[in-house]
């Protein structure tokens, strides 16, 4: 019976220890249990619980434990053995997350620290109107999107759900590192998120954080924020913009929609051209000029006007705006502001415009 009772305790010993990680340390001392990966300079592992007692004075009890955790340092340990798993599945942990172009930023989910490398690959198509925008995004940029100087529609991200903490640029394929603590939030770069369409399909392989704690939560970060850090959509808001004498249209980066109200107003002065020298936002009355094909015939030459985008990149009627505008906004799209003009090439001079909506 002893026999048996012996031969069972070595078959329920060998079970046990089948898929256990083996640490060798340089005193001579063997660790088995779950290597879970080489954390802030050191080997950490999930010693078994027979493993996990030690007498005081010793080499394991001398490193940090917590809950069975011990961590070893290099210097410490002679070679590891590894059953089961790969070195990097030890090392590394990977989350796929679909993220779409929604008001709110999407949490992925994953609680990153700062120091920590994040690897992210991206695949999918996020569709808007007639525009398919990969993870690597458009050749375009969005002057309303949360970071304008990116292309339009690529993949972006930022660590926690603050407005303040800085945004990183994803794209399809990419490697950074973690400049704080917090959760992983992703979007598409782009400032209008009507009518879209598909998703990004995201892996994230990020290294494991042993004692993390997630204390932010996750919680919802918002894209109805301008790019000044201003309030939610619906709130008043005002945005500046310089309109050059020789542009045929600025990009306000600001979406309208139908119906609402908006001011724009505009202070300076342009050369609209050598015949009619220098003029206001008003532009200047003129005849005999033979000037017929401005965008807006019946207002003065070198005005400020503007036009709204929509979605599939078709333009409103051109109208006034002067050096001073209220009105409601015609229909859905991008604002986008120009001088009136069929000439541009000998055009000088900026109109400093101020748009609240």
């Amino acid at each position: 019976m002893k026999r048996i009772v012996l031969a069972f305790l070595i078959l329920i010993s060998s079970v046990s220890f089948a898929f256990a990680d083996t640490i060798f340390l340089r005193d001579g001392r063997q660790i088995r249990g779950t290597l879970l990966g080489f954390v802030n300079g050191r080997f950490v592992v999930r010693v078994e619980n027979q493993y996990a007692n030690s007498t005081a004075g010793t080499n394991v009890d001398r490193n940090r434990r917590d809950n069975d955790l011990q961590y070893f340092r290099p210097e410490e340990v002679d070679r590891i053995e590894i059953e089961g798993r790969s070195l990097d599945d030890t090392r590394y942990e990977t989350r796929n997350v679909q993220v779409t172009l929604d008001s709110n930023w999407v949490d992925s989910g994953v609680w990153v620290r700062r120091g920590q490398r994040v690897q992210v690959t991206a695949t999918g198509v996020i569709t808007v109107g007639r525009a398919r925008i990969s993870p690597d995004g458009l050749r375009s940029t969005d002057a309303s999107a949360p970071l304008p100087s990116a292309n339009e529609g690529k993949l972006i991200g930022a660590i926690g759900n603050d407005a303040r903490s800085p945004i990183i640029e994803l794209g399809s394929t990419t490697e950074f590192t973690a400049e704080r603590n917090g959760r992983l939030f992703l979007t598409a770069n782009r400032g209008s998120y009507a009518d879209a369409h598909g998703s990004f399909d995201v892996s994230i392989r990020s290294e494991r954080s042993v004692n993390a704690r997630e204390e932010d939560g996750g919680g919802v970060r918002s894209r109805n924020r301008d790019n000044t850090g201003g309030g939610p959509r619906g709130t008043q808001r005002e945005r500046s913009i310089d309109v050059p004498g020789n542009s045929r249209g600025v990009d306000t980066g600001i979406d309208v929609r139908a119906g609402e109200p908006i001011t724009i107003s505009a202070t300076g002065t342009i050369v609209a051209g050598q015949r009619v020298g220098e003029v206001g936002p008003d532009g200047q009355r003129s005849s005999g000029l033979g000037i017929s094909a401005r965008p807006v015939a019946s207002a003065g030459v070198g005005a400020l006007i503007a036009y709204i985008r929509n979605v599939n990149g078709s333009l409103s009627p051109a109208y006034l705006v002067g050096s001073n505008l209220t009105t409601s906004v015609p229909m859905d799209g991008r604002l986008i502001l120009a001088v009136n003009d069929d000439n541009y090439n000998d055009n000088s001079g900026t109109f400093r415009v101020t748009v609240r909506y």
